[in-house]
């Protein structure tokens, strides 16, 4: 059975020079970064160099770059931060399609008394501009707009939103973990105040992401005890993992022209041939500006849940947005944000593809889902006449 691999806005694999740089630090190499003798002050060298490297990648400088151990905890801090120093409950905003790291965070907050207003996107898939800043108000502490959207692919306007937030001086949040390493990302033409990044969607290790934040602009710890990342950040730091990163993020630094075009080549080839493979295969927000690699598709008729699973027999991994929720699947709240039916959301699927797949990997993938797909629109009317 051949496998493929095309679920790669979750995670990816690791870059021959990730896994080059990380070795030594898995096995004769170790010292604790913040320990003075030269044990120490080589894996002190090894985070810096990656601090370095993560910033090039970014338009940044080193100093500005803060190690953390996932996006979600790039986010969370951020949130901790604004709210914690706010003094009393204020307003957030933020965009109906950001991760749940933030959703879920700004879900507690309501609870504490922050009201929270969410901006919709629209049947492109893209959060409107002029929405957000009509939006904002006198009491609004932070602003959240992702750069590229984890199931969609599709790109938000941040440089625009973050001028208007500047303006009123309200600093802004933009998870730009699926953009970076796919597509050029430079923290000053985002004009955010604080960008999150993580290593394992650009061919980097799990376990290594990082917090951008603006010159000028503070960040409490999230996490305290040590004087790590310059008393932003506390706990000792995994060598291994941000070495990894980091040389993961200079390749992508030399490779990202090459990347862009490969991949959308890819998810090109894939969405020409669908409509012909799966009769009335729809693709979502195709005429919208989207990370090169991400290809979101409904397949009316079939649900997607089942669709995947049959995928996976088969050797071919994808994804869905839905999620279990008391024994029930329930559909995307990105895709009904959209205002997707909760039919559609159901049948859809998102394939994500990578560095490395090969375009025969995209047409043995299409064959299969011709072939899963034929069988559950033969079986379904089956299966409702018998649960009638």
């Amino acid at each position: 059975m051949a496998f493929v691999y095309l679920d790669n806005n979750a995670t990816t694999p690791l870059h021959p020079r990730a896994r080059e740089a990380m070795l030594p630090w898995l096995g004769e190499r170790h010292g604790n970064p913040s320990s003075i003798h030269r044990f120490g002050q080589a894996a002190r060298n090894a985070v810096e160099e990656a601090r370095e490297q993560v910033a090039l990648l970014l338009g940044a400088r080193a100093a500005e770059v803060v190690f953390t151990a996932s996006g979600t905890e790039a986010n969370n801090a951020v949130l901790a931060h604004v709210t914690g120093g706010a003094g009393r409950p204020g307003h957030l905003l933020l965009s109906a399609v950001e991760h749940p790291s933030i959703r879920e965070m700004a879900l507690r907050l309501a609870r504490l008394g922050w009201e929270v207003t969410r901006v919709s996107p629209g049947a492109d898939g893209v959060v409107p501009a002029d929405a957000m800043r009509a939006a904002l108000r006198t009491d609004t502490r932070l602003v959240a707009l992702m750069l590229a959207n984890n199931e969609l692919g599709t790109l938000q306007p941040v440089p625009e939103v973050a001028q208007a937030c500047r303006a009123r001086g309200i600093p802004l949040l933009c998870d730009a973990v699926q953009a970076v390493g796919k597509i050029p990302v430079d923290v000053d033409e985002l004009g955010a105040d604080y960008v999150t990044v993580g290593a394992h969607k650009f061919h980097g290790p799990l376990g290594a992401a990082a917090l951008w934040v603006r010159a000028g602009v503070e960040i409490s710890p999230y996490l305290v005890g040590g004087g790590q990342e310059r008393r932003r950040r506390a706990g000792t730091e995994n060598v291994a993992a941000l070495a990894g990163f980091g040389a993961a993020a200079a390749a992508a630094m030399d490779e990202l022209a090459h990347r862009t075009a490969y991949l959308a080549a890819l998810r090109d080839r894939f969405e020409a041939a669908l409509p012909q493979r799966a009769p009335g295969a729809l693709v979502h927000c195709a005429g919208a500006p989207r990370l090169p690699n991400t290809s979101h598709i409904a397949l009316p008729g079939v649900e997607g849940e089942s669709l995947l699973i049959r995928l996976d027999v088969e050797g071919i991994a994808v994804s869905t947005g839905s999620a279990c929720s008391s024994g029930t699947v329930e559909p995307s709240k990105t895709l009904l944000a959209m205002g997707l039916s909760r039919d559609e959301a159901l049948s859809s699927l998102r394939v994500s593809f990578g560095m490395m797949n090969r375009a025969e990997e995209v047409d043995h993938a299409l064959d299969v889902l011709a072939r899963e797909v034929a069988e559950l629109r033969r079986v379904a009317p089956v299966a409702e006449a018998a649960a009638r």
